[in-house]
């Protein structure tokens, strides 16, 4: 057995509602909200980015485990706001951990389906017997230009997962990939916001990618909607993953628990796996979970899990929806300041 042995989140404090960033722009905030589904989202601090991030999750993940965190064999950190161009975030997470230095560490980037990748990177190497133990975090920072459209959703986050095959929580049943060079989103170096292709963000890129990779597992597990206690879905907005859900046949029941991206925004490739990690936080031995990221460029992996017994004996407080409604408000110039959207020059 291999899956999930621990898990850990961290959200940032400050929020900003649609209705102060909508008020800057002159906009109606009503018609935000209802087109996007998000009502307000996180933002870090003036000293918070990818690096700070994944170390809160990671040292939740490895505290509610209570393993010598020496068995860690490897550290993979998926962002696409890595705090450094050319320097691993990994390598921070793992010094910050007090890891003995005999470990594998990588930066992962895939859009918003970089965290997950880092899971099938970890099962991967635990079932080769490379590893005991292997540390997967999704953690962004992510970026919107003053008045676009991204500036209501794109927001932070992340979460971290252990996967191992001792006290598993979470049994991992099957994973799939399904790929393509669509290029709905990008950010090329050295530019401070990123890029999107309005026409190839929906059909060609986020429904065909999920609905595909989602379709696919499910036929080759002999697996139906029904048999499904949750489902999670990447959260680019509030919109699409209730969408693609009832294309799927999924109920809002099985994905209202994980439906996060309302009161936190997108946070990236923190997104799909924090809203795994709130069906976590309720999840009983037994429940099964489909998870679908998706990354733009454009790509999703499918995982199916089974919640064993040892998920009673794991200590799952704070839960995420404790962290996202210990939120303070900030206004627009906070948030300007925080997220250094004034440049001097």
């Amino acid at each position: 057995m291999v899956g999930l042995v621990s898990y850990g989140t961290y959200i940032p404090k400050f929020r900003i509602k649609v209705e102060e960033i909508a008020r800057i722009w002159g906009e109606n905030p009503e018609t935000i909200k209802n087109g996007l589904g998000v009502y307000e989202k996180s933002v870090p601090s003036i000293d918070e980015d990818a690096a700070t991030i994944a170390v809160e999750c990671a040292r939740e993940a490895v505290r509610r485990a209570d393993i010598d965190r020496n068995y860690i064999g490897a550290v993979f950190v998926g962002s696409e706001s890595h705090p450094y161009a050319v320097k691993p975030t990994a390598t921070i997470v793992g010094e910050a951990l007090n890891l003995n230095s005999f470990f594998h560490a990588a930066d992962l980037e895939f859009a918003c389906k970089a965290g997950t990748a880092g899971i099938q990177n970890c099962v991967a190497m635990v079932n080769a017997g490379m590893i005991r133990y292997g540390l997967a975090i999704g953690t962004d920072t992510s970026q919107g230009a003053p008045g676009d459209p991204l500036e209501y959703s794109a927001a932070a986050g992340g979460a971290a997962f252990l996967v191992g095959k001792d006290n598993v929580i979470a049994e991992l049943k099957d994973t799939l990939s399904f790929t393509t060079d669509t290029p709905d989103f990008w950010r090329r170096e050295g530019q401070p916001y990123p890029s999107h292709g309005g026409r190839f963000t929906g059909e060609p890129a986020y429904f065909r990618h999920v609905s595909t990779a989602a379709k696919r597992i499910m036929e080759r597990n002999g697996l139906s909607p029904e048999d499904f206690s949750y489902a999670v879905f990447h959260m680019p907005n509030g919109k699409f993953p209730v969408r693609v859900a009832r294309m799927l046949g999924f109920t809002g029941k099985q994905i209202e628990q994980g439906l996060v991206v309302r009161y936190i925004g997108n946070t990236y490739s923190g997104s799909s796996l924090l809203g795994f990690s709130a069906v976590l936080d309720i999840a009983k031995p037994g429940d099964r979970i489909l998870l679908v990221s998706f990354g733009s460029g454009a790509g999703s992996d499918a995982f199916v899990f089974e919640i064993t017994d040892n998920i009673e004996s794991i200590e799952r407080k704070p839960e995420v929806w404790e962290k996202i409604r210990k939120g303070v408000y900030i206004d627009y110039g906070t948030y300007a300041k925080l997220r250094r959207k004034i440049r001097m020059g």
